[in-house]
């Protein structure tokens, strides 16, 4: 295990109902000890764990889900096969209870093949299970998504909407860096990844500290945290985070939100389209380019475009949904070229 001293911080002011803006809109990782105690899932889960499957199992549907399978020499770990021309799993399309059955026969198996159900939309999936197991976050409109599996390793990666991620069963090791640490995380690709985000190439049940030298200095702004059923944890937004699931049966439900309306699309297609379109630029031209993207869009100043008619700034004016759309279309045909 890594040696980690920076524990997260706690908060214990928290509801269902009621969890405090400050920690919603918090730049930093906290652990809501006991917000989802109440949940019916959490409350079976401390029953055992065929509880807590039995209980799952009543949601049933039979709409075909996909769930990730792994060799047992893997140990959890979802990741890229040897020669990274694709992944150490495969992928099943299964039922929730083909899935719950299975995990019931690992239940007592020390080396059992690696079962992983990934970021499955609870309302599609599993109908009427929030009647009893929700969170308020009321004007937040959050996409809750359910991970289920037995023991798991998520590499380190991020998300760019905030999340309050909710233990359901099972315990959860969450392994913590802030943004700044992207270098030091040696990440993979951008546009081939296990299950659609970059994440960190260092296996962190065994780091290689002579290929990954950096992630010693990762390590010094590292914060972990092991939750019980009942805890949750909000992770802020393009924090990175490693997950382990550390008991043969285990219940992850996310609470995903975005500071910005939806349309206005995910920033990492514009990193992708920029690396496409400026990076080998000659390095005057580049940066000429990271001028204008600062003066557009990471340092905009109102005086500096007050020259111009308000009705004919276009994008210049703030962005509502009619001219994100027409911003769209504009660059899809000029994609289309």
């Amino acid at each position: 295990m890594l040696e980690i001293n920076q524990q997260v911080k706690e908060r214990h002011d928290c509801r269902l109902d009621a969890i405090p803006a400050d920690v919603l809109n918090s730049s930093e990782p906290l652990v809501l000890r006991g917000l989802v105690d109440s949940w019916a899932l959490v409350q079976e889960a401390k029953k055992s764990s065929q509880s807590s499957i039995d209980y799952l199992a009543k949601f049933e549907t039979g709409a075909p889900l996909t769930a990730f399978v792994g060799e047992p020499e893997e140990q959890g770990r979802v990741f890229y096969n040897q020669d990274y021309s694709g992944f150490n799993f495969a992928n099943h399309r299964v039922t929730l209870s083909q899935v719950l059955e299975r995990l019931t026969g690992y239940l007592d198996t020390v080396e059992a093949p690696m079962l992983y159900v990934g970021s499955t939309m609870i309302d599609k999936w599993l109908p009427e299970f929030r009647k009893d197991n929700d969170l308020d976050l009321g004007e937040h409109n959050p996409v809750v998504s359910i991970w289920l599996g037995n023991r798991s390793r998520i590499a380190a990666h991020y998300d760019f909407p905030t999340n309050i991620a909710c233990c359901g069963a099972g315990r959860r090791r969450v392994t913590l860096f802030p943004p700044e640490q992207l270098d030091n995380l040696y990440v993979g690709p951008l546009d081939f990844t296990p299950a659609g985000q970059p994440i960190s190439l260092i296996d962190f049940a065994d780091p290689d500290y002579a290929r990954f030298p950096k992630f010693s200095e990762a390590l010094k702004a590292a914060q972990v945290v092991e939750l019980e059923p009942g805890d949750a944890l909000l992770i802020p937004s393009m924090w990175w985070h490693h997950i382990e699931a550390l008991d043969n049966f285990n219940v992850l439900v996310n609470y995903w939100w975005r500071n910005t309306p939806a349309y206005m699309g995910p920033p990492l297609n514009v990193l992708q389209h920029a690396m496409m379109s400026l990076r080998d630029l000659p390095v005057d031209q580049r940066a000429v380019w990271q001028q204008l993207f600062d003066h557009y869009v990471f340092n905009p100043q109102e005086e500096a475009f007050a020259h111009i008619p308000e009705q004919v700034r276009g994008v210049l004016n703030p962005i509502n949904e009619a001219s994100a759309k027409q911003t769209r279309t504009m660059l899809l045909n000029k994609l289309k070229r």
